[in-house]
């Protein structure tokens, strides 16, 4: 019995499935992109329903999904943004392709002991339409989740005096105001258990009050701060913490006080380029 294609509806299914994958991108990236786009890509997404009726090889049918899948990035996010668009595009595809998989072997087959067979029931695509957004919001959901939790950490490196250098896991405490009283550096505060290699000769006795309690902290000069994607911090203190943070990985609690110098230091970089595109003029 010859197989029945209903092209119509195949292409409306494709056309949905590609608007929900774009759509998940934007939403991921933070992006605000016209909805017009976004129809707009998907309509070219859902274009690659005539190369099945071209005999392909597997290789050429995957060149072909590639670079329609690049024009469709291009439609609707800029060449800066091409490259996090076409990751998430394809990630998103991959969490929603497996997810559907998952469906069809659950619903679609049976099995006794490691045989799987068709139990000739398969899942009617209005509900794969229905479902596959929810799948696409609880992923989208989770991601901004995480992204929340760990927007505040940092890869670091610590270059100490002697041109060592350590690599460790920061949390931006906005809590953490401490500041050497004598010279008014900052204190980046460090798990003493990190340090235990590195901690030089000459420390420095630093007075501290908080909410809780004050005491001495020991602390020690180093050589410069990087952290990864943001930029380098000079003339700060290492203050030793005796005690672990219990944050996740993290072993180093920023300073409140160099994230807002590095904040003016891009406000004055800012108003020097205005002022000399101005003076260009």
């Amino acid at each position: 019995m010859p197989m029945i294609v209903y092209v119509d509806l195949v292409f409306f299914l494709n056309f949905a499935f590609d608007f929900l994958l774009m759509l998940s991108t934007t939403l991921i990236l933070k992006k605000n992109i016209k909805l017009r786009y976004l129809l707009l890509s998907a309509l070219v997404g859902s274009t690659s329903l005539i190369f099945l009726f071209i005999k392909l090889n597997s290789l050429e049918l995957f060149l072909v999904k590639l670079i329609i899948s690049i024009i469709m990035i291009l439609i609707s996010f800029s060449l800066k943004e091409f490259f996090n668009a076409f990751k998430t595009l394809y990630l998103v595809s991959i969490i929603l392709g497996g997810f559907l998989y998952f469906l069809s072997i659950t619903f679609s087959y049976k099995n006794e002991g490691l045989i799987f067979y068709y139990d000739k029931f398969s899942i009617n695509f209005i509900v794969l339409l229905i479902i596959s957004p929810i799948c696409l919001y609880i992923y989208i959901k989770n991601i901004k989740k995480y992204r929340e939790e760990y927007k505040d950490i940092y890869e670091v490196d610590l270059i100490f005096k002697n041109n060592k250098s350590l690599k460790l896991t920061a949390f931006l405490d906005t809590g953490n105001k401490l500041v050497d009283p004598y010279f008014n550096k900052p204190i980046v505060l460090v798990y003493k258990d990190v340090l235990k290699k590195f901690i030089p000769k000459n420390i420095i006795y630093v007075p501290y009050n908080s909410l809780n309690n004050s005491g001495i902290l020991k602390c020690f000069a180093i050589k410069k701060l990087i952290i990864k994607d943001v930029g380098e911090f000079k003339n700060l203190l290492i203050g030793i913490s005796e005690d672990d943070f219990l944050i996740n990985n993290v072993s180093v609690i920023l300073n409140q006080k160099i994230w807002k110098e590095k904040k003016n230091d891009i406000k004055k970089n800012k108003k020097l380029f205005i002022f000399k595109k101005i003076k260009e003029k």
